[in-house]
C-alpha cells in the first residue's frame, strides 16, 4: 500500500500509481540554486541516470510530481523494494509530506516512532555525507538499529540506503531505499550514484518550496485553528478537533472514504517523543504546505503522562519570512533588510537600524527581488509574510 502526499489543489487528482503524471516544463531559480553545489562525478551507464534525474529537477512543478518521477528512475539504476520520501522543516528537520510504498504500512506509526528513535544513520546526524548505507554503518549487525531489531527485521529488510537533502540554508527532506530478502545490500556505487543526485534534488526540493511561497492563497482554505490532534505515546489516535481531519484531508488524501493518515502529526509527535529520550535536540516542530500558498505549523507538546497534543495552524509571519529567506536562499543581510521591512519600517528607518546607506538598502532590495523573480516591496512582503 503506498501513501502519497498533495502539493497539489484539492479536487486535482493525486497521483496513485507509478508514472502518474507527466511534469510540464516551467522557468524557475534552479540554476543559482545549483551554483554552491559541488557533486560526485560518476562515470559510466550510472551517468545517464544522473542527468535524466537532474532534467527532472529542473521540469518538476511540484514536489510530490518530482518525487515520483525521480524515484522511477532512481528505481532503474539502484533497485530498491520498498521507500519512504519524506520532506523537512529545513530548520527543525522534522519530518512532513510522506511519500511511501512500504509493505508494512499496517504498522506506520510504529514505523515513524523507531525510525526517530534510532541514533543510528539518522538523517539528522548525516552532516558530512549524503548518503548512509544500513550495513556499512552497523559493520555488518544490523540488530544495531531499533527500527531493523523492532520492526524491519520480521518484515525480510536485508540493507537500507539513507538519503539526506541538506544545504547550508537547511535540511529540506530524506529518501529512505529498503532491499528485501532475497535481494543483496547496496553497494559502494550504488552509495555513490545517490550521493551524486543528492544536490540536484536538493536543490529542486528546495526551489519548490520557494514557489509555493509566491503563490496567490486562494478562497475556500481551511480556517486558521489552531485545531488539536490528541495521540497516546504509541502514536495511537485518541481524539481530534472536528476542524482536525479537514486539515488532515489536505496535508495527506485518503484513499476513498477511510479516514486520512495522520503522517505529519506523527512526525512531531515522534520528534517530541525523540527530544524527551535524548536521541535528537530538535524542536517538535514543522511548517508544511497545505496548498495554495498555505503554509501551516503542527507542533507536539506533553498533554499528560500518557498523551501527546499536535496542534495544527497557520504558519506565523515571523515563521513564514524564516522559511522565505531559507527557501530562496537569501544573505544574512538580506533577511534583516527583509525583517525590518516586515515590522514597517521604511528605508531610511531600516539604513540607520543597520548602520549602511540607503543606497546599501536599495541594493539588497535588489538583489532579494532577482532572487524571487517578485517587482516590488508590496508583491515581497505579501509572499514572505503570507497575506
Amino acid at each position: 500500500m503506498s501513501l502519497q502526499t498533495s502539493d497539489v489543489p484539492v479536487g486535482e487528482p493525486t497521483v496513485r500509481t507509478r508514472g502518474g503524471r507527466r511534469p510540464s516544463q516551467t522557468c524557475g531559480v534552479l540554476g543559482w540554486l545549483l551554483r554552491s553545489y559541488s557533486p560526485l562525478v560518476v562515470t559510466g551507464p550510472a551517468a545517464g541516470a544522473v542527468e535524466r534525474v537532474e532534467r527532472l529537477t529542473k521540469r518538476a512543478t511540484d514536489t510530490l510530481v518530482l518525487r515520483m518521477h525521480v524515484l522511477e528512475e532512481l528505481r532503474r539504476a539502484v533497485p530498491f523494494d520498498a521507500y519512504a520520501w519524506l520532506l523537512t522543516d529545513p530548520e527543525t528537520e522534522v519530518g512532513t509530506s510522506p511519500l511511501a510504498d512500504v509493505p508494512w504500512f499496517d504498522q506506520l506509526s510504529r514505523h515513524i516512532l523507531l525510525k526517530y528513535l534510532t541514533p543510528l544513520n539518522r538523517w539528522t546526524a548525516l552532516l558530512d555525507r549524503p548518503v548512509a548505507l544500513l550495513h556499512e554503518a552497523a559493520e555488518g549487525d544490523l540488530g544495531q538499529s531499533r527500527l531493523w531489531r523492532e520492526l524491519l527485521r520480521e518484515r525480510g529488510v536485508v540493507d537500507a540506503a539513507s538519503v539526506v537533502f541538506r544545504d547550508r540554508y537547511g535540511c529540506w527532506g530524506f529518501l529512505e531505499l529498503w532491499r528485501l530478502a532475497p535481494s543483496g545490500t547496496f553497494s559502494t556505487a550504488d552509495r555513490e550514484l545517490l550521493a551524486s543526485v543528492a544536490p540536484a534534488l536538493t536543490a529542486g526540493v528546495r526551489r519548490l518550496q520557494a514557489e509555493t511561497l509566491v503563490q496567490a492563497p486562494q478562497p475556500g482554505q481551511p480556517a486558521g485553528g489552531p485545531v488539536v490532534l490528541v495521540l497516546s505515546c504509541g502514536l495511537e489516535v485518541h481524539s481530534m478537533t472536528a476542524q482536525t481531519q479537514q486539515y488532515l484531508r489536505v496535508l495527506v488524501p485518503p484513499d476513498s472514504d477511510h479516514p486520512p493518515v495522520p503522517a505529519s502529526a506523527y512526525n512531531v509527535a515522534a520528534q517530541l517523543l525523540a527530544a524527551e529520550a535524548g536521541v535528537d535536540d530538535h524542536p517538535a516542530w514543522a511548517r508544511v504546505h497545505l496548498r495554495d500558498g498555505v503554509w501551516v505549523t503542527l507542533r507536539a507538546a506533553r498533554l499528560s503522562a500518557d498523551d501527546l497534543a499536535v496542534t495544527i495552524e497557520r504558519t506565523t509571519p515571523a515563521e513564514r519570512i524564516d522559511l522565505f529567506c531559507r527557501a530562496f536562499g537569501l544573505s544574512p543581510r538580506e533577511r534583516d533588510v527583509l525583517v525590518s521591512l516586515a515590522g514597517g519600517s521604511d528605508t531610511r528607518h531600516v539604513a540607520a537600524s543597520l548602520f549602511v546607506s540607503e543606497h546599501t538598502i536599495q541594493d539588497h532590495l535588489k538583489s532579494i527581488f532577482g532572487k524571487t523573480s517578485l517587482r516590488s516591496r508590496r508583491e515581497l512582503l505579501s509572499a514572505a509574510i503570507g497575506t
